[in-house]
């Protein structure tokens, strides 16, 4: 086992002062990839488009509604383009997700799975199976398009659609708490079991198709303590009846080797299966401010769909200096959904540049999200910092006060929107050890719990009546500088913003789905009389 290749990825795609990590440089319109992805010749099942719908009895549906569906179609003059209640780098969306479920009333009366078809809420029967599935189970399994994020960002976009991942395994997990079910990934499932069951290692089904690369497996179910036989399961694929061929995406493609080279670097072997976890610790403040009820929802249905990235932010409007804790202390790991998803405790900690919270000093703060690692990430701190603790209830500290408008501004590729919100972050991962301890494939989850805590962010953003947006683009060893960390032991590897957002007049709404606009007709019908 080595991370060389890792390193070697990672340093090489990362942005400097004087250079871009490497990518075409333009935007090839004509081979611009297809957002949706179908298969021809599977069987298609349309879902229930109201969740509260009597036949649901197995909660496919909602969950995936609620994760991964459509929120909103916008328009600009001739332009129109989707929304997703899971954000994406660019809106480019390489997440693909599939579903292996029992008979379910709605689906077909044999067990299958089935890949998820967002643009028209509906499953495609990929493979019919003899059940293995238990009752009130689901599995869901994600995969990567790269080629979707390589054709804006080039050899960059593997971080990207590992961010991806993060959210939605977070919007996964938030959706099914909708429903009173439990979501969590499953630790010991290999690339090549998840490849075998999405029936993605099927070369005749992807003729001349871009291929998916595996990423996780999540069970969803209703009891906790659900089990589902990884070879049974992958033995019943094996024998059972597949439809459908893979649609390609685009005419014409860019080969980027280097992503090629990370993604084959970072798969988790079967080999290689993790059994034993490191459950998240958890934090005793949190637990007792959210509660213990590990299938609660945190947010309404209503507010995973209207979650939006800002594109702009006012750099006038100010954040509260409780609302702002509040929104820091769901980031940390507690009792309540969404943190029994992740089966490792936090590798990543955050580095706030606080700008207009009422309150709060203007400064550079730290929040340390576990305690081990976090000591480690104090430790390696190379500068002198005032080190002052803000809050006994968080483990947040202040290593500077002054304005640092222009500092964030800079390191995130000089964007005014990592200046003009409340306060902007950088994610800093705790790098060599983790990959030490767990090995090359743990590159890829540290960006899932980046992107993890990005949804957090994203909902509590909206929550508080503002609006976050997540940066990939940042200037990565200048960060590293502000804080004065050398060498690997300590990466950034996600930034964000959150501020209160200036909205584009220019552009029009519609709802995510057909079904979603006629019942909006029929209320604002039904109000008029």
């Amino acid at each position: 086992m080595t991370i060389s290749p890792v390193q070697s990825y990672h340093d090489g795609t990362k942005h400097h002062f004087h250079r871009f990590a490497r990518s075409l440089g333009y935007l090839d319109w004509a081979s611009q990839p297809n957002p949706f992805r179908s298969f021809s010749g599977a069987p298609l099942f349309d879902l229930p488009p109201d969740p509260a719908a009597p036949e649901v009895t197995l909660p496919v549906g909602p969950i995936l509604r609620y994760a991964l569906g459509l929120t909103a179609w916008k328009a600009f003059g001739s332009a129109r383009w989707s929304l997703r209640a899971n954000p994406s780098s660019g809106n480019l969306h390489p997440t693909e997700a599939y579903v292996v479920a029992g008979p379910a009333p709605g689906l077909a009366v044999t067990a299958g799975v089935y890949h998820y078809r967002p643009d028209h809420h509906a499953l495609e029967q990929r493979c019919a199976i003899d059940a293995v599935v238990p009752p009130d189970t689901l599995l869901v399994a994600l995969t990567s398009i790269h080629w979707r994020e390589a054709w804006k960002y080039g050899e960059r976009a593997f971080r990207y659609c590992q961010h991806d991942i993060g959210h939605a395994i977070a919007a996964v997990r938030l959706a099914a708490s909708l429903a009173g079910w439990h979501a969590r990934l499953l630790p010991d499932w290999s690339d090549d079991a998840i490849a075998a069951v999405t029936g993605i290692d099927r070369e005749q089904d992807f003729v001349d198709a871009e291929r998916e690369e595996p990423a996780c497996m999540l069970l969803v179910s209703r009891p906790p303590g659900a089990i589902v036989s990884q070879d049974a399961l992958v033995d019943a694929v094996r024998r059972g009846r597949w439809a459908g061929t893979a649609s390609r995406l685009s005419e014409e493609h860019v080969q980027w080797t280097f992503i090629d080279e990370v993604a084959v670097a970072t798969r988790l072997p079967t080999s290689r299966a993790r059994v034993t976890v490191d459950h998240p610790t958890i934090h005793p403040a949190t637990s007792a401010a959210h509660g213990a009820h590990p299938v609660a929802p945190i947010y309404p249905p209503g507010l995973l769909l209207q979650r939006r990235s800002a594109v702009a932010l006012d750099g006038r409007s100010s954040m509260a200096s409780d609302r702002f804790l509040e929104l820091l202390s769901r980031t940390m790991p507690d009792a309540s959904a969404p943190w029994g998803t992740l089966w490792w405790s936090p590798r990543i900690h955050l580095a706030l540049f606080v700008h207009r919270v009422d309150g709060l000093a203007p400064g550079l703060y730290l929040l340390t999200r576990s305690e081990g690692s976090g000591e480690r990430l104090k430790a390696a701190l190379g500068r002198e910092f005032l080190n002052e603790s803000v809050t006994g209830a968080l483990p947040l500290t202040r290593l500077s006060r002054g304005d640092c408008r222009a500092i964030a501004q800079r390191v995130s590729c000089d964007q005014d929107i990592a200046a003009d919100g409340f306060f902007s972050l950088g994610m800093i991962a705790d790098f060599d050890a983790s990959l030490a301890e767990f090995g090359p494939s743990f590159y890829r989850r540290l960006f899932w719990e980046s992107g993890f805590v990005g949804q957090l962010l994203y909902l509590e953003a909206e929550a508080a009546g503002a609006r976050g947006t997540g940066i990939g683009c940042f200037y990565d060893d200048p960060v590293h500088d502000v804080l004065g960390l050398t060498g690997h032991a300590f990466q950034s590897l996600y930034h964000f913003t959150v501020g209160a957002p200036v909205e584009d007049a220019r552009l029009t709404s519609e709802p995510g789905y057909e079904w979603e606009r006629r019942l909006t007709q029929a209320a604002e019908d039904s109000a008029l009389g």
